[in-house]
């Protein structure tokens, strides 16, 4: 009868409190203790309980460290039977579970289901406190930490904590500059192995999510969710201090260590410290004097890919940042908006000796010059000294009257 209710697909054992139903009666009275918050079987050794008496046995396999089902392949021992029959397709290849929906085959059932759920949009696991949902499990567990604000793991090196030990692995790694995964086409490393298999695809050339307004394809569809957003207009993190919004959660959480004025990255070899990861490496390097992006045209060498970025423009001719008032463009986006407050005739950088008010920063410290009589840039030739250094390099002219056409 139990192989004819396979064949027919036939269930009797309906649950009257949801729309479940069951092939056999006893695992409809142990579905039910879902409902009934039974769970008479409880660890010993913590407070968690159960519904049935063999999840009980497996859970304490995690406090004894029994591993009863060991790999016939490799050293790898497993404390359920069906997690070692999904680590032995990892030796065969066989990936049994195949999605309806697309081509894509999986080792597990549980993972198929979970991706099946990008399809029909499910989330099935949702916060009590916000309501937010997600796809796994996982996924809630580590989003309620937000609200409870748990962070149980310490870093020795700085006072920085984490919810969760992977976290804080991740960033010891900052301490030790360990990258243990290591690519095999080219020199970089990486602290996380999804990571270096999704730089290997710049190597395979595989970008498989295609923008449907522009050309622009990525290896992650992640990275294309946010470029769409660039086209939508979308700026769905917003700042909670002021009325700005952005594109991606760590431009809000940069953003708001301008309020905060946090600082969190420290550089070893001095005193100083950075709101971003990026901006310490970068900084790093002038201890090192390291410049390892190097232009192809010329000799020149840069500390920040951005830097070699705006260089390579000299050489392009290329002009991407357009004013929107007259005809002028420019090479970076900073003198764009240098150049828009001469439309709007604003004047941010007020001098607190006098009533002058200045376009940009740097013209307002020249400025400042004049009340402290500073005079950083000196002549090598005679002991005059000068506020700004275009006036030093026409001063030069005079004990070197031959580089005038080269400053010409």
């Amino acid at each position: 009868m139990q192989h004819q209710m396979d064949l027919t697909g036939e269930k009797p054992y309906k649950c009257t409190e949801c729309d479940k139903a069951f092939k056999q009666k006893y695992v409809l009275s142990l579905h039910q203790r879902n409902h009934h918050q039974e769970k008479p079987y409880k660890c010993s050794e913590c407070d968690k309980t159960f519904i049935l008496k063999g999840e009980l046995i497996v859970h304490q396999r995690h406090h004894s460290g029994e591993k009863p089902y060991k790999c016939n392949e490799c050293d790898k021992a497993f404390i359920t039977k069906k997690t070692l029959a999904g680590h032995h397709r990892t030796h065969t290849a066989e990936k049994p579970y195949k999605c309806s929906e697309c081509d894509k085959c999986f080792i597990t059932k549980n993972e198929l289901i979970i991706h099946q759920r990008n399809h029909t949009g499910e989330k099935p696991y949702s916060c009590s406190e916000c309501h937010k949902a997600f796809k796994q499990k996982g996924e809630l567990s580590v989003h309620q930490r937000v609200h409870t604000e748990i962070k149980h793991y310490g870093c020795s090196e700085c006072d920085r904590t984490f919810k969760n030990k992977c976290n804080l692995m991740l960033h010891q790694m900052d301490h030790t500059g360990e990258k243990p995964y290591k690519c095999t086409e080219c020199d970089k490393a990486f602290k996380q192995k999804y990571v270096l298999s999704l730089h290997q695809r710049n190597h395979n050339g595989v970008k498989i999510y295609q923008c449907s307004e522009c050309d622009k394809a990525f290896n992650l569809k992640g990275e294309l969710i946010v470029h769409q957003r660039y086209h939508t207009g979308e700026k769905p993190y917003k700042c909670s201090e002021c009325d700005k919004a952005f594109v991606r959660k760590n431009m809000l959480t940069m953003h708001l260590r301008t309020h905060t004025g946090e600082k969190p990255y420290k550089c070893s070899e001095c005193d100083k410290a950075f709101k971003e990861n990026g901006n310490l490496y970068a900084h790093q390097r002038t201890h090192t004097g390291e410049t390892p992006y190097k232009c192809t045209e010329c000799d020149k060498a840069f500390k920040q890919k951005s830097g070699l970025s705006v260089h390579q423009r000299i050489h392009t001719g290329e002009t991407p940042y357009k004013c929107t008032e007259c005809d002028k463009a420019f090479n970076q986006k900073i003198s764009l908006s240098v150049h828009q407050k001469i439309h709007t005739g604003e004047k941010p950088y007020e001098c607190s000796e006098c009533d002058k008010a200045f376009i940009t920063k740097a013209t307002l410290i020249i400025h400042q010059r004049i009340h402290t009589g500073e005079k950083p840039f000196k002549c090598s030739k005679c002991d005059k000294a000068f506020n700004q250094m275009s006036l030093l390099c026409y001063h030069l002219i005079t004990h070197t009257p031959t580089i005038k056409w080269e400053i010409q």
